[in-house]
């Protein structure tokens, strides 16, 4: 698979952290990233076909689901700012616009919703499918892209972001999970975002925004990406 950019979800981090979306620093969890977890799936099984990105779409989480804080934000209209990659040669040569896509995986399906419970954080949730061994290797491939420089410059149009990297321990979630932290600097202003994704069968979640949130939303977000209920 030749993957085109860096992911939907580090544009979506940015997004966030721009938009002021912060958290502390969440504790480690049980296994090592990118490890199968070993750990029983939510639900009945995921299926092993690619699904489509209507099906997709009836998976992810609804305002129902995370209950009355949450607030589902009105999707926008796709830009195409030029990206430069400062200080990150293995992102700089995925191409400029590494840093400001999405996965290239065939199926995909996104929302991000708005937390009123505390500062009015947010969390994003993008859901993929494609054969097993494709979102393994490239959803590997992209996490160690991504922590592979501790720190390095993003500059999308012309506003310059500091981001420094951290491998997280994955959760024991689905059938493999990655995740990491991201501390964006822009504006004189630092925000932190949790990233974690999970592959159970031939899914892909993927969950962004701030550490508490992504923690206690994360297995909720599988199980119904899983089963579709």
């Amino acid at each position: 698979m030749r993957i085109r950019t860096i992911a939907t979800g580090l544009t979506v981090a940015v997004s966030l952290a721009i938009s002021g979306c912060s958290g502390s620093t969440p504790a480690g969890s049980a296994s090592p990233l990118g490890k199968p977890s070993g750990q029983p799936k939510p639900g009945a099984p995921a299926s092993s076909t690619p699904l489509s990105a209507s099906a997709l779409t009836g998976r992810l989480l609804a305002e129902a689901d995370l209950g009355q804080d949450y607030t589902r934000k009105p999707e926008k209209t796709a830009r195409h700012d030029d990206t430069t990659v400062i200080g990150c040669p293995a992102l700089e040569q995925l191409g400029g616009d590494a840093a400001g896509g999405s996965l290239d995986f065939p199926n995909k399906a996104t929302a991000t919703f708005l937390y009123s419970g505390s500062t009015g954080s947010e969390i994003s949730e993008e859901l993929y499918s494609d054969t097993a061994p494709k979102l393994t290797a490239g959803t590997k491939r992209i996490f160690e892209v991504m922590t592979g420089c501790p720190v390095y410059q993003l500059v999308i149009g012309s506003k310059p972001v500091k981001i420094a990297t951290q491998k997280l321990a994955a959760p024991a979630l689905g059938d493999e999970a990655w995740s990491q932290l991201l501390t964006f600097t822009a504006g004189g202003q630092e925000s932190v975002v949790k990233q974690t994704a999970v592959r159970t069968g031939a899914i892909l979640l993927v969950v962004s925004g701030s550490p508490a949130l992504v923690d206690s939303q994360v297995e909720k977000a599988l199980a119904k990406a899983s089963t579709g209920s």
